[in-house]
Parts: structure tokens; sequence; C-alpha cells
């Protein structure tokens, strides 16, 4: 399949359908994961490839803690097990990575994790990968207002300069560009508490595949529809972005 020649800049992706993947084949939820987790390897590859500068993914949403136990537990293992297998590799690869989401519940172990991979990559510039963890976009803009609200109080804000600058520079996403395409596997058209304040002019590209199926020639179809439309931000004539 022939790569478009326009690449956002920035890719977020909710990787939905492991369950389903594994259910159609007879497997337990579990070996659906494990694909998933292949298909992030995968997808991490081919968007550094590909020249994309930021590849943000729903990991770990914070209404996941909902599952079974037994699931959430495989989760965790299968959040370890990357991060210790791939960590040096895409350290090696000069990838940054960036965690967003609500760490002061998190257990000690997960915490250290996910800091210590922050840390080693930190600076990396050839692309940023992004885990959404344990995260909840109406949980992260509730805790940017709060913290709004503690500037102002503790006279390091005034509100007169609260605007949308202000609230951006208080979210996880802080110091990153908005997504210019949102990516939704397994056909379902929502965005399930992802991304809400940055993906106001993003493009939506549903995909019918589940995501354990989800591979470079998906990806590049995602690109060329993304490719294919006109981004007007609100305004008559087309952007470029």
């Amino acid at each position: 399949m022939q790569v478009p020649e326009r690449i956002p800049e920035h890719v977020a992706v909710i990787m939905d359908g492991n369950g389903r993947w594994a259910k159609a084949r007879g497997l337990p939820r579990t070996a659906g994961h494990k694909a998933g987790v292949n298909a992030v390897r995968e997808t991490v590859r081919n968007a550094s490839e590909l020249g994309i500068r930021y590849l943000t993914l729903y990991a770990f949403s914070s209404e996941n803690w909902s599952r079974p136990p037994a699931e959430v537990s495989d989760l965790m293992g299968l959040l370890k097990l990357f991060i210790r297998r791939d960590l040096a590799d895409l350290h090696k690869s000069n990838v940054e990575i960036r965690i967003i989401g609500e760490r002061s519940r998190l257990k000690p172990d997960i915490l250290k994790l996910l800091q210590n991979a922050e840390d080693l990559t930190r600076g990396n510039s050839a692309m940023t990968l992004v885990i959404a963890f344990n995260y909840g976009s109406r949980d992260e803009i509730i805790r940017a207002a709060a913290r709004i609200a503690s500037d102002v109080s503790e006279g390091r804000l005034s509100p007169e300069d609260i605007g949308a600058a202000a609230f951006a520079a208080r979210l996880d996403t802080a110091g990153m560009p908005d997504p210019d395409l949102v990516i939704r596997t397994s056909g379902e058209q929502r965005l399930s508490n992802f991304l809400l304040w940055q993906a106001a002019y993003a493009e939506f590209v549903f995909m019918p595949c589940l995501w354990p199926d989800f591979g470079r020639d998906q990806l590049i179809e995602a690109l060329s529809v993304f490719g294919s439309r006109e981004r007007r931000f609100g305004g008559v004539e087309a952007r470029v972005s």
C-alpha cells in the first residue's frame, strides 16, 4: 500500500477489540491482550518509520479497574513485560516515552516502572511514544482545573489570565501538540473518555479491524483517509497541518 504524502504529526489510537479477537478464536481474553501487545510493537515501529512524531496509545483507562481482577492482573503483567522487554530497544531507537494519566494511586512497582521508562528515554528525539495509563480525560480535566484553582488562590495566576493556553499547560499533555488524527479499531465509534480537550479538532478514523489485526497496511489506510480530509479548524478555508 502506498504511503500518503501527508503524514500527521501526532496520531492517537484507541486500541479496541482484544477480547473480541480472542473470543472469535475460542481463546481466553488474555490471549487477545497478548496479541494486542504484538500489535503495539508493530505500530510503534511503523509509526516511527513513517515519520509520525507523536504516537499516543490508550493503554489502560481509569475505568478499566472495574474489569475482573484476574484480567486487570494480566494487563498489569503485560505492561511490565512490554516495558522490560522493549524499553532498551525503544531507547536505542531514540524513542522518548511519556506517560499520561493519574499516578497518585498506582502501586509502587507499576509507578516505578513507568517513571524509569520516562527517565531513561527523556530527551530522545526520533519519536515520542505517549502511553495513556490509568487515564481518563474527565479526570485529567478536573485535575487541571484544580491546579488552576490552586494557582489562583496562591497568587501565581490571576483569573484574567485563565485561557485555553493556561489550561492546556496544566493538562497531562502539556508541551505536546494536539492529536491530528485519532484512530479507533474494532468498528466502535466513540472516544471513551480519551483526549476530550486535545481532540477538539482532530480527524477521526474508525477502523473495522480488531486491534490485534492492526498492522502497517491498516495504519497507512488510516493515514490515507486523514490525507484526504480538509481541516478547517472552525474556519472556512482549509489549513495544512
